[in-house]
């Protein structure tokens, strides 16, 4: 497979760097599986499903998981150096996978300090320029200290164009996420589900449920080749609750169709669906990477943002909805000047 299928060029001015407020006013493209295109806004999401059909949202609660700090200076003749730290996954009780920057200016054993009382030790380095972090505290003292000195963990995207603020503690939340925070970047289009919208959804006769997936920095790597002759991804946790799967199936078995609200909720149905396209309970890891040729077995239509070029996310819609459809739906959305990514307007996909 071709990676330069999976690229277009996307002017810069079109990544959005903040929602529309409210954030439910974003446009919607509605991409048909004839090709046909409508311009319509979030708001009208209701008018193209019918009642019955199940809205499947992710409620992972995403952590301040972006922080500041300072390298002290390790001998009289040196300075102190300013760091900036995205933590990515947990990998123990006390332990973070996190990226840092400058990187050249940091070695193992160094302590970097975020706050008082709060500071890390910097273990082994990983591939990819990613760092083990050894914290001073764990468990429910190491959320209170992300909440109390963390930032939102803005996509690369945005944050190279400015700083996370006190607003994104709100607009980069969805407003259904659960108490565990565990994810480092939000699954972004369930961010235009205000309550207003979430009533006109409940009023239109559409289903909700739930899964959880805790999205990892991952998500925004661009797509190597290695990733198509290993046939995974990064790992990620997800969860489908045996009531959740018995109701999506129940609900499917009597005509609804099934609407995952973002590629995360996507990928969590998919890695539990079975080749008979029933859904199964599951708990753990997966590293699931749907591409164009792949089964798509559990959605019937999805509703998601706009992706990056050459991205994993991309590619998922195409094995979706297909490829020249997309490239199609995608050079429109550019003409038409949506706006791009997390913070950006919305595509829903009918196959």
């Amino acid at each position: 497979m071709d990676l330069s299928v999976f690229q277009f060029e996307l002017p810069e001015e079109l990544i959005a760097l903040r929602p529309v407020e409210p954030q439910d006013a974003a446009r919607l493209l509605v991409v048909h599986g004839d090709g046909r295109l409508e311009d319509a806004t979030v708001r009208d999401l209701p008018k193209y499903l019918k009642s019955g059909d199940l809205l499947v949202f992710n409620d992972t609660r995403v952590l301040p998981a972006a922080l500041k700090g300072i390298r002290p200076a390790r001998d009289g003749a040196s300075r102190d150096v300013e760091v900036d730290v995205n933590l990515v996954e947990r990998q123990g009780d006390c332990v973070w996978l996190a990226l840092a920057r400058p990187g050249r200016r940091l070695k193992e054993g160094d302590e970097i300090h975020f706050a008082e009382g709060f500071t890390a030790t910097i273990g082994a380095r990983r591939e990819g320029g990613e760092i083990l972090l050894n914290f001073n505290c764990e468990g429910e003292a190491m959320i209170a200290a992300l909440e109390a000195h963390g930032a939102m963990p803005l996509p690369p995207y945005i944050a190279r164009r400015r700083s996370a603020d006190a607003k994104d503690r709100e607009t980069y939340q969805t407003r259904f996420a659960g108490e565990e925070a565990a994810s480092v970047a939000a699954p972004t289009a369930g961010l235009h589900f205000t309550p207003r919208l979430l009533a006109e959804v409940e009023a239109a006769g559409l289903m909700r449920e739930t899964v959880r997936l805790h999205v990892g920095l991952g998500t925004f790597k661009p797509l190597e080749e290695k990733h198509l002759a290993e046939n995974r991804l990064h790992e990620e946790w997800r969860r489908v609750t045996p009531e959740v799967a018995d109701r999506l199936n129940a609900a499917r078995a009597a005509g609804a169709r099934i609407v995952p609200v973002g590629t995360t909720a996507m990928r969590t149905l998919e890695s539990c669906a079975g080749e008979d396209g029933l859904i199964h309970a599951a708990t753990g890891p997966t590293d699931i990477f749907l591409k164009p040729g792949d089964a798509i077995r559990a959605t019937d239509a999805l509703m998601t943002n706009f992706h990056l070029p050459g991205s994993s996310l991309f590619m998922l819609v195409c094995a979706l909805m297909g490829t020249d459809i997309m490239r199609a739906a995608y050079a429109h959305a550019i003409s038409e000047k949506y706006r791009f990514y997390s913070y950006g307007d919305a595509c829903l996909l009918l196959p």
